[in-house]
């Protein structure tokens, strides 16, 4: 039975972690420390992905920092840097105005405790709607991570081997190599856009809606879940310990669920750079595991797992701080 109304003493949706609630007025911080801590692994987790000579991370991680250096594991981070705060004020937002929508339809009032399938729906809807800001930041930042590679493929020899024909005119003397086809983000969305027009911008957005959707409900209903679990009784709230457990937790379980789809839009994305493989999402999957084997929708299941957990877990508690601080000085 739902509960219609709180006492004034008690925060409204209890129950219900307030992060959840006021999520869309976050700060700036938590997003970017989030993307800052995870970037990395991120770049590993995407070049396995696209790439099937990388036998596990450990290969992925001594061929990237042997090629390209420290440098290498934070290729594209500048645009999801400027954009973190932006795409994560309008899920959150979008997640807080559904549920708000969704309990005054169902129930009469925007200030009723949400069911656990009012909390999916809105996490779903805020999936889905992130995926129009984050999918040309996703392909600009899969170019980038993975131009090095594309690039030391397309100079290797040809596979036709000894047996094939010499070229009839010899080859014009190259002083140096080519540079690298996208000198940075922006350089690189004005690229696709002219090349491959509007629709090059949005690849792989439907493996992408997929992904969101799915994570995010998962996402906030966790998160809910936990909270809702570890909170003392009567607090209305989890302590520092309950949401940094919550946090890293239900980031873990999201990523458990987008992880195929995760797949599958960085290989879509990530076709482009020289001769497209695939013809969409579909026979991207058909493709890859025909190729790999059904174990191809994992890789890298682990490195989101544990990226996850340490992302989530800044997320939320420099958001509890930055919050608490805004309450402090406005009191």
């Amino acid at each position: 039975m739902q509960e219609k109304e709180v006492s004034p003493q008690v925060p409204r949706w209890q129950g219900v972690p307030d992060v959840l609630i006021r999520k869309g007025s976050k700060s700036q911080n938590d997003g970017v420390c989030g993307v800052a801590v995870g970037y990395p692994l991120d770049t590993v987790k995407v070049r396995i992905q696209t790439e099937p000579k990388y036998t596990g991370i450990w290969h992925c991680v001594r061929d990237t920092y042997r090629r390209e250096r420290v440098w290498g594991f934070y290729r594209g981070l500048s645009l999801p840097v400027c954009t973190v705060s932006l795409v994560s004020s309008v899920s959150f937002g979008t997640y807080r105005h559904c549920l708000a929508h969704v309990c005054r339809f169902r129930y009469g009032s925007a200030d009723t405790k949400p069911a656990k399938m009012d909390i999916t729906l809105s996490g779903f809807a805020s999936g889905l709607v992130r995926v129009f800001l984050t999918s040309p930041t996703e392909v600009a930042k899969v170019r980038l991570q993975t131009q090095a590679q594309k690039q030391t493929q397309q100079r290797r020899p040809s596979a036709l081997g000894p047996s094939a024909a010499p070229p009839t005119c010899p080859a014009p003397a190259v002083g140096r190599a080519p540079g690298p086809k996208y000198r940075g983000p922006l350089h690189c969305l004005a690229s696709v856009a002219r090349e491959e027009g509007l629709r090059g911008l949005y690849k792989g957005s439907s493996a992408l809606l997929f992904r969101d959707g799915h994570s995010f409900a998962t996402y906030f209903l966790s998160y809910a879940v936990l909270c809702e679990q570890l909170t003392p009784a009567g607090r209305s709230r989890p302590d520092v310990l309950g949401v940094l457990v919550a946090g890293g937790c239900a980031g873990v379980l999201a990523w458990a669920v987008a992880t195929p789809m995760d797949v599958i839009k960085s290989r879509l994305q990530a076709d482009g750079q020289g001769q497209r493989r695939y013809r969409g999402l579909l026979h991207c999957v058909v493709t890859s595991v025909r190729e790999e084997g059904p174990r191809v929708l994992f890789k890298g299941l682990s490195l989101n797992c544990c990226r996850a957990f340490p992302v989530n877990m800044v997320v939320f508690v420099t958001y509890e701080a930055v919050l608490r601080l805004m309450q402090g000085l406005l009191s």
